[in-house]
């Protein structure tokens, strides 16, 4: 790998932005074909259409994959404390192989039938096999970073992330949801991960535990703005960007961090929103309409921008202590601001 293959630029621009998503998707790729040549045919088969290399039958039509937000804090914040952007790959590879592996369970445990504007992968060769392909990501990414420092992080990362989805499906069955558990869950869920591919960047390139640390409370602050904004999309978000029928997360009555807000607002719209939530049978498309206008009468959704914009000022003020490379920190700067504005 020459050093003119890593992305170094600084990213002020959408253009820009998705020039360093471009050019980490690059970087990794390889090495996932790689691990998934290890793959058994009929898990590899569902692994590379879930990242969107091929269709469902094999042929070669592939689609849009993920925006490899994980794998490209990796990389950056391998040149933030100092090193190269492909002394990391392994690790950004990890990461992404256990975030795959947790889209693949959370689709099934959620019912969500589509996955980047197309089946998803239990939609289109069955729950098991799904399972067995999630299973399979999960081992491959606990043998590729398996050893020391490295290797204790991301297993307490997947067990962090584990608790947090297991802590999701409890609220489905309860109604005394409170915002501060709704916050930890989302830290655990989302934060855990994005924290261990921010320290594990830092930890292919630096033996200082408190630098790595420094970056670990960075990713994990701006992963809880990611889920922030990432749940008020799950509500308003246009079915044609994100991929997933509009008003998703209401239909099924998920308790996202905007709904919490509102249930909790003590307003007249939080109890109206109480109402619909606590019936049994399917909201109409207009009862649909109705729960989001009252998400944001509620307050609900101006909390959640409000308190993604606060964690990104929290985590940006870690990140400075963490005394990163300049070109680097812009970078992570220029992402931590498209996070937080994001239409997908």
């Amino acid at each position: 790998m020459t050093e003119t293959a890593q992305p170094t630029h600084a990213c002020t621009t959408f253009e820009a932005i998705q020039s360093l998503l471009t050019s980490t998707r690059l970087l990794v790729e390889p090495t996932q074909r790689v691990v998934f040549d290890t793959l058994p045919a009929e898990v590899r088969h569902v692994a590379g259409f879930h990242l969107g290399w091929w269709d469902a039958d094999g042929g070669n039509k592939p689609a849009g994959g993920g925006k490899a937000i994980r794998p490209v804090m990796t990389l950056t914040c391998a040149r933030a404390a100092g090193g190269p952007a492909h002394a990391a790959i392994s690790a950004a590879v990890a990461v992404e192989l256990v975030h795959d592996f947790s889209l693949l369970h959370d689709d099934i445990m959620d019912s969500d039938p589509t996955r980047r504007h197309r089946p998803a992968a239990w939609a289109a060769f069955g729950v098991p096999r799904a399972l067995l392909t999630g299973d399979a990501l999960l081992v491959s990414a606990l043998q590729l970073v398996n050893s020391g420092t490295a290797g204790e992080v991301l297993r307490a990362a997947v067990l962090e992330l584990c608790a947090g989805q297991a802590h999701d499906l409890a609220f489905e069955h309860r109604v005394d949801v409170r915002l501060p558990e709704c916050l930890r869950m989302a830290e655990q869920k989302t934060g855990a991960l994005f924290g261990a591919a921010c320290e594990l960047g830092a930890l292919s390139v630096t033996d200082d535990l408190p630098v790595a640390g420094w970056y670990r409370q960075f990713g994990r602050q701006l992963g809880i703005a990611f889920q922030l904004i990432d749940d008020v999309l799950g509500i308003w978000g246009c079915e044609s960007v994100t991929g997933k029928p509009v008003y998703s997360d209401l239909r099924s009555r998920k308790k996202s961090l905007p709904v919490v807000a509102a249930l909790t607002s003590g307003t007249a719209a939080g109890r109206e929103l109480a109402a619909l939530y606590a019936r049994t049978d399917a909201l109409t498309e207009d009862e649909l309409s109705d729960a989001a206008g009252l998400v944001e009468s509620a307050g609900g959704r101006a909390w959640a921008e409000a308190e993604a914009a606060r964690r990104r000022h929290h985590a940006l003020d870690v990140l400075g202590t963490a005394n990163p490379d300049p070109s680097a920190a812009d970078d992570l700067r220029a992402l931590a601001d498209s996070i937080t504005t994001r239409v997908r």
